[in-house]
């Protein structure tokens, strides 16, 4: 196993589509060039933001090497390969391993609903059956159970186990799971508006669906404190967090790939059962987008 840098942002890059809803490789060229200039560290491919649900396999896997084929060694490519079904979770991964990425996301089972220690022995077979360095994700606003510190710092034990998306926004679990692991063990903040927070109780970063239009700006926040420049941070995360709340004003990743489309970078509308947003929201995304984003970015 090959040790990996993720970086401060891990920007959970959308899957740009072409007007008849297919995967549009050529959009998904320009959208990870100007990602990789504009501030991500590492890119997360077919993770939630990316609509991993309504993917075919065959998708998943021509976004991974197409997007591990334009990166080019830059930035690390991370591969969201998880599902509720441990099985299957194994198998796109082995797939997913010849296509170049650089390591894994690996979501807790949603709908199944497992226990503790149904959540470990999932986790632990996937991790035995790869090389590759794998994030773990907890999120249980979408997947219904949340993945209690006691086993992420288990799972933690494992030695390609090598960071955790934490999006439970509980920050005592999140404290203690940093408190219990070692130091190479990373914690991403795995919801935006707590990045700045998170940071402030150890860290590392944040993968980010925000990074999409923000990258740059995030990644300085997240500079800033690290140089303890804790005034200038909380400034930064101040002026940021209205348009990270904009961007999940509705289902996601809805507003993001319109603020995209609103910055000139087309990739598309979204899949069903997601829907485009209505005239209301576009404009009060747009009045949020317009008062954060320096206009000679539009």
């Amino acid at each position: 196993m090959t040790s990996l840098n993720w970086g401060y942002v891990c920007t959970a890059m959308v899957t740009p589509f072409d007007r008849k809803g297919n995967l549009d490789l050529k959009r998904t060229t320009r959208l990870v060039e100007y990602l990789i200039e504009h501030g991500s560290d590492s890119l997360l491919v077919a993770g939630t933001t990316g609509e991993s649900a309504t993917l075919s396999t065959e998708e998943k896997l021509a976004l991974f090497a197409h997007v591990v084929k334009v990166a080019a060694g830059r930035v690390p490519v991370i591969a969201g390969t998880g599902t509720y079904d441990t099985h299957a979770t194994v198998e796109l991964t082995k797939k997913a391993e010849k296509t170049g990425i650089n390591g894994i996301l690996a979501v807790t089972p949603y709908y199944i609903k497992p226990n503790q220690e149904g959540m470990y022995r999932h986790f632990e077979t996937i991790a035995k059956s790869t090389d590759l360095p794998v994030m773990l994700y907890n999120i249980p606003g979408r997947s219904v159970v949340n993945m209690n510190a006691e086993t992420i710092i288990r799972l933690a034990r494992i030695e390609n186990i090598t960071a955790v998306k934490e999006a439970s926004g509980n920050l005592d679990q999140i404290t203690e799971i940093i408190r219990e692991t070692d130091d190479d063990f990373a914690l991403y903040s795995g919801d935006d508006g707590l990045t700045l927070p998170i940071m402030a109780v150890g860290g590392t970063g944040v993968v980010s669906t925000s990074a999409n239009i923000i990258g740059r700006e995030m990644r300085q926040m997240i500079l800033a404190y690290t140089r303890g420049e804790v005034t200038e941070a909380a400034a930064a995360h101040r002026r940021l967090l209205p348009l990270m709340r904009a961007l999940f004003a509705a289902p996601s990743p809805a507003p993001v790939k319109t603020a995209l489309q609103m910055m000139g970078m087309d990739v598309g509308g979204v899949r069903l059962p997601l829907v485009p947003l209505n005239e209301e929201e576009r404009l009060a995304l747009q009045r949020v987008l317009h008062t954060t984003i320096p206009s000679e970015q539009f």
